[in-house]
């Protein structure tokens, strides 16, 4: 059995689709990209909000005062 990976198959798939659903399939394509980007920036502010407590400390002052 030959391994075929994810993308092929959507692409397999995609040769199949009649071509009134492109609309759509380019619509929910670009809402993933756009909710992935949207949850990486909320777990990047969660994570500061986090790591604040620690970057705020006394010894990480000096531990970055020489760079």
């Amino acid at each position: 059995m030959v391994n075929v990976t994810k993308k092929e198959l959507i692409l397999r798939e995609i040769e199949h689709v009649p071509d009134d659903l492109f609309d759509e399939i380019l619509d929910f394509i670009r809402f993933l990209k756009i909710k992935s980007r949207k949850e990486s920036m909320e777990t990047a502010i969660a994570s500061e909000s986090s790591l604040k407590k620690e970057w705020l400390r006394p010894e990480e002052d000096e531990a970055w005062q020489d760079l």
